[in-house]
Protein backbone atom coordinates (compact mmCIF):
# COMPACT_ATOMS: atom_id res chain seq x y z
CA UNK A 1 0.00 0.00 0.00
CA UNK A 2 1.30 3.24 -0.86
CA UNK A 3 -0.20 6.89 -0.12
CA UNK A 4 -0.22 8.79 -3.71
CA UNK A 5 -1.30 12.00 -2.52
CA UNK A 6 -2.74 13.11 1.14
CA UNK A 7 -4.77 10.63 2.64
CA UNK A 8 -5.56 8.38 -1.08
CA UNK A 9 -3.87 5.35 -0.82
CA UNK A 10 -3.33 2.66 -3.70
CA UNK A 11 -3.74 -0.89 -2.53
CA UNK A 12 -2.22 -3.37 -5.21
CA UNK A 13 -3.58 -7.00 -5.10
CA UNK A 14 -2.86 -9.63 -7.47
CA UNK A 15 -2.62 -8.06 -10.47
CA UNK A 16 -5.11 -5.51 -9.26
CA UNK A 17 -5.61 -2.54 -7.42
CA UNK A 18 -8.05 -1.00 -4.84
CA UNK A 19 -8.44 2.67 -3.81
CA UNK A 20 -9.02 3.60 0.11
CA UNK A 21 -9.52 7.39 0.56
CA UNK A 22 -9.64 8.66 4.25
CA UNK A 23 -11.29 11.29 6.20
CA UNK A 24 -9.89 11.27 9.92
CA UNK A 25 -10.69 7.13 10.44
CA UNK A 26 -13.98 6.86 8.01
CA UNK A 27 -13.10 5.59 4.50
CA UNK A 28 -14.34 5.20 1.08
CA UNK A 29 -13.50 1.64 -0.68
CA UNK A 30 -13.01 1.60 -5.09
CA UNK A 31 -12.95 -1.86 -5.51
CA UNK A 32 -11.91 -4.94 -3.50
CA UNK A 33 -10.13 -7.26 -5.36
CA UNK A 34 -9.79 -10.96 -5.80
CA UNK A 35 -11.15 -13.26 -3.20
CA UNK A 36 -7.72 -14.66 -2.31
CA UNK A 37 -7.06 -10.69 -1.55
CA UNK A 38 -9.26 -10.03 0.86
CA UNK A 39 -7.28 -10.79 4.00
CA UNK A 40 -4.48 -7.89 2.58
CA UNK A 41 -7.59 -5.90 2.30
CA UNK A 42 -8.47 -5.69 5.85
CA UNK A 43 -4.88 -5.74 7.01
CA UNK A 44 -4.56 -2.38 4.84
CA UNK A 45 -7.57 -0.75 6.51
CA UNK A 46 -6.18 -1.59 9.94
CA UNK A 47 -2.87 -0.28 8.83
CA UNK A 48 -4.62 3.33 8.74
CA UNK A 49 -5.12 2.71 11.85
CA UNK A 50 -9.43 1.99 11.21
CA UNK A 51 -11.74 -0.70 11.02
CA UNK A 52 -13.16 -2.64 8.38
CA UNK A 53 -16.64 -0.77 9.94
CA UNK A 54 -14.92 2.34 9.43
CA UNK A 55 -15.66 1.93 5.37
CA UNK A 56 -18.62 3.94 4.87
CA UNK A 57 -18.92 2.66 1.33
CA UNK A 58 -18.05 0.30 -1.57
CA UNK A 59 -17.48 2.17 -4.95
CA UNK A 60 -18.04 -0.48 -7.21
CA UNK A 61 -16.44 0.24 -10.52
CA UNK A 62 -17.76 -3.00 -12.57
CA UNK A 63 -18.45 -6.37 -11.21
CA UNK A 64 -16.07 -9.09 -12.34
CA UNK A 65 -14.56 -11.26 -9.37
CA UNK A 66 -11.29 -9.14 -9.61
CA UNK A 67 -12.85 -6.25 -8.49
CA UNK A 68 -15.77 -7.38 -6.34
CA UNK A 69 -14.22 -11.10 -4.84
CA UNK A 70 -12.71 -9.24 -2.08
CA UNK A 71 -15.78 -7.92 -0.38
CA UNK A 72 -15.63 -9.97 2.26
CA UNK A 73 -13.09 -8.54 3.90
CA UNK A 74 -15.73 -5.66 4.75
CA UNK A 75 -18.31 -5.81 7.74
CA UNK A 76 -21.53 -7.42 6.32
CA UNK A 77 -24.34 -4.43 5.46
CA UNK A 78 -21.27 -2.43 4.00
CA UNK A 79 -22.95 -0.33 1.47
CA UNK A 80 -21.80 -1.72 -1.96
CA UNK A 81 -22.83 1.18 -4.36
CA UNK A 82 -22.51 0.35 -8.40
CA UNK A 83 -23.98 2.31 -11.83
CA UNK A 84 -27.68 0.75 -12.23
CA UNK A 85 -26.59 -0.43 -15.70
CA UNK A 86 -24.11 -2.73 -13.64
CA UNK A 87 -27.07 -4.02 -11.45
CA UNK A 88 -27.32 -7.11 -13.38
CA UNK A 89 -23.36 -8.29 -13.39
CA UNK A 90 -23.58 -7.58 -9.97
CA UNK A 91 -26.19 -9.98 -8.74
CA UNK A 92 -25.35 -12.56 -11.11
CA UNK A 93 -28.15 -12.01 -13.53
CA UNK A 94 -25.44 -11.08 -16.52
CA UNK A 95 -21.78 -11.89 -16.79
CA UNK A 96 -20.02 -9.09 -19.19
CA UNK A 97 -16.55 -10.83 -19.23
CA UNK A 98 -14.01 -12.82 -21.00
CA UNK A 99 -14.48 -16.41 -20.89
CA UNK A 100 -12.28 -19.32 -19.88
CA UNK A 101 -12.02 -20.09 -23.57
CA UNK A 102 -10.68 -16.41 -24.04
CA UNK A 103 -8.05 -17.31 -21.95
CA UNK A 104 -7.24 -20.22 -22.85
CA UNK A 105 -7.07 -19.21 -26.57
CA UNK A 106 -4.17 -16.79 -25.95
CA UNK A 107 -2.61 -18.83 -23.33
CA UNK A 108 0.20 -19.98 -25.58
CA UNK A 109 1.60 -16.30 -24.66
CA UNK A 110 3.91 -16.36 -21.69
CA UNK A 111 2.42 -13.58 -20.07
CA UNK A 112 -0.93 -14.47 -20.75
CA UNK A 113 -0.24 -17.77 -19.44
CA UNK A 114 1.66 -16.81 -15.71
CA UNK A 115 -1.31 -14.16 -15.37
CA UNK A 116 -3.79 -16.95 -15.58
CA UNK A 117 -2.07 -19.19 -13.63
CA UNK A 118 -1.11 -16.24 -10.94
CA UNK A 119 -5.69 -15.11 -10.52
CA UNK A 120 -6.82 -18.26 -10.31
CA UNK A 121 -4.45 -19.10 -7.01
CA UNK A 122 -6.49 -15.80 -6.65
CA UNK A 123 -9.80 -17.20 -6.77
CA UNK A 124 -10.69 -15.73 -10.28
CA UNK A 125 -12.99 -18.93 -11.32
CA UNK A 126 -15.41 -18.07 -8.49
CA UNK A 127 -18.80 -16.18 -9.40
CA UNK A 128 -19.15 -13.68 -6.71
CA UNK A 129 -22.74 -12.49 -6.41
CA UNK A 130 -22.93 -9.43 -4.40
CA UNK A 131 -26.78 -9.58 -3.84
CA UNK A 132 -26.67 -6.44 -1.69
CA UNK A 133 -25.76 -3.87 -4.49
CA UNK A 134 -27.58 -0.78 -4.48
CA UNK A 135 -27.76 1.67 -7.47
CA UNK A 136 -25.69 4.96 -7.07
CA UNK A 137 -27.79 7.74 -6.29
CA UNK A 138 -28.14 10.26 -9.07
CA UNK A 139 -26.76 13.87 -9.35
CA UNK A 140 -23.31 15.39 -7.88
CA UNK A 141 -20.80 13.85 -5.07
CA UNK A 142 -21.70 11.40 -3.01
CA UNK A 143 -21.59 12.17 1.17
CA UNK A 144 -19.00 9.86 1.52
CA UNK A 145 -15.03 10.25 2.17
CA UNK A 146 -13.45 12.58 -0.30
CA UNK A 147 -16.58 13.83 -2.13
CA UNK A 148 -16.47 11.58 -5.01
CA UNK A 149 -18.25 12.00 -7.81
CA UNK A 150 -19.26 8.96 -10.20
CA UNK A 151 -18.11 9.30 -13.62
CA UNK A 152 -20.16 6.83 -15.91
CA UNK A 153 -17.46 4.74 -18.62
CA UNK A 154 -19.31 1.93 -20.07
CA UNK A 155 -17.71 0.02 -22.51
CA UNK A 156 -15.47 -2.91 -20.57
CA UNK A 157 -18.96 -3.01 -18.79
CA UNK A 158 -22.06 -1.80 -19.49
CA UNK A 159 -22.14 0.09 -16.20
CA UNK A 160 -18.29 0.68 -15.64
CA UNK A 161 -17.65 3.74 -13.51
CA UNK A 162 -14.86 5.41 -12.36
CA UNK A 163 -14.45 7.76 -9.29
CA UNK A 164 -13.36 11.65 -9.17
CA UNK A 165 -12.29 12.71 -5.82
CA UNK A 166 -11.95 16.63 -6.53
CA UNK A 167 -10.80 17.59 -3.60
CA UNK A 168 -7.66 15.30 -4.01
CA UNK A 169 -7.67 15.75 -7.76
CA UNK A 170 -7.42 11.64 -8.20
CA UNK A 171 -9.83 9.83 -10.33
CA UNK A 172 -9.84 5.72 -9.72
CA UNK A 173 -10.09 4.81 -13.25
CA UNK A 174 -11.04 0.57 -12.81
CA UNK A 175 -10.46 -0.90 -16.30
CA UNK A 176 -11.67 2.09 -18.49
CA UNK A 177 -8.45 3.44 -18.70
CA UNK A 178 -5.53 1.68 -16.95
CA UNK A 179 -1.57 1.91 -17.19
CA UNK A 180 -0.24 -1.61 -17.81
CA UNK A 181 -1.14 -5.48 -17.37
CA UNK A 182 0.27 -8.67 -16.48
CA UNK A 183 -0.72 -10.19 -20.35
CA UNK A 184 1.38 -6.50 -22.04
CA UNK A 185 4.33 -5.55 -22.53
CA UNK A 186 3.25 -1.88 -23.26
CA UNK A 187 3.73 0.31 -19.77
CA UNK A 188 1.61 4.03 -19.33
CA UNK A 189 -2.25 5.17 -20.28
CA UNK A 190 -4.12 2.28 -22.34
CA UNK A 191 -6.78 0.43 -22.98
CA UNK A 192 -6.85 -3.33 -22.04
CA UNK A 193 -7.17 -5.47 -24.95
CA UNK A 194 -10.72 -6.18 -26.82
CA UNK A 195 -11.56 -9.32 -25.53
CA UNK A 196 -11.68 -7.90 -21.77
CA UNK A 197 -14.49 -5.55 -22.74
CA UNK A 198 -17.69 -6.46 -23.63
CA UNK A 199 -17.87 -3.16 -26.10
CA UNK A 200 -14.27 -2.42 -27.20
CA UNK A 201 -15.84 0.32 -29.25
CA UNK A 202 -17.41 2.22 -26.65
CA UNK A 203 -14.64 1.69 -24.20
CA UNK A 204 -12.74 3.78 -26.67
CA UNK A 205 -15.29 6.03 -26.67
CA UNK A 206 -15.98 6.37 -23.09
CA UNK A 207 -12.45 8.13 -22.85
CA UNK A 208 -13.71 11.21 -23.57
CA UNK A 209 -15.63 11.44 -20.10
CA UNK A 210 -12.37 11.28 -18.69
CA UNK A 211 -10.35 13.90 -20.54
CA UNK A 212 -11.32 16.76 -19.12
CA UNK A 213 -11.75 15.66 -15.63
CA UNK A 214 -10.37 17.97 -12.67
CA UNK A 215 -8.03 15.49 -11.70
CA UNK A 216 -3.74 15.36 -12.37
CA UNK A 217 -4.01 11.73 -10.59
CA UNK A 218 -5.08 8.76 -11.91
CA UNK A 219 -5.24 5.49 -9.84
CA UNK A 220 -6.27 2.59 -12.57
CA UNK A 221 -7.15 -0.96 -11.84
CA UNK A 222 -4.33 -2.08 -13.28
CA UNK A 223 -0.86 -0.66 -13.66
CA UNK A 224 0.58 1.99 -11.68
CA UNK A 225 -0.39 5.32 -10.66
CA UNK A 226 -0.18 7.72 -13.39
CA UNK A 227 0.33 11.44 -12.53
CA UNK A 228 -0.09 13.83 -15.64
CA UNK A 229 -2.69 15.75 -17.57
CA UNK A 230 -5.65 13.48 -18.44
CA UNK A 231 -6.13 14.39 -21.60
CA UNK A 232 -2.90 13.81 -22.48
CA UNK A 233 -3.49 10.33 -20.45
CA UNK A 234 -6.39 10.01 -22.75
CA UNK A 235 -4.21 10.47 -26.31
CA UNK A 236 -2.04 7.90 -25.11
CA UNK A 237 -4.72 5.57 -24.77
CA UNK A 238 -6.51 6.14 -27.84
CA UNK A 239 -3.17 5.78 -29.87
Amino acid sequence: MHEVTEDVFCVPSTAVNRVLVRDGRDLTLVDAGYPGDAAGLADAVRALGSRPEDVRAVLVTHAHVDHVGGLSALTPGTPVLVHPDELPNARGERREQATPLDVAVRAWRPRVARWALSIVRAGATAHPVVAAARPLPGGGPLDLPGGPVPVPTPGHTSGHTAYLFPRHGVVATGDALVTGHPTSRVRGPQLLPGFFSASPDRARDALGALAALPADLLVPGHGDPWRGDLAAAVALARR
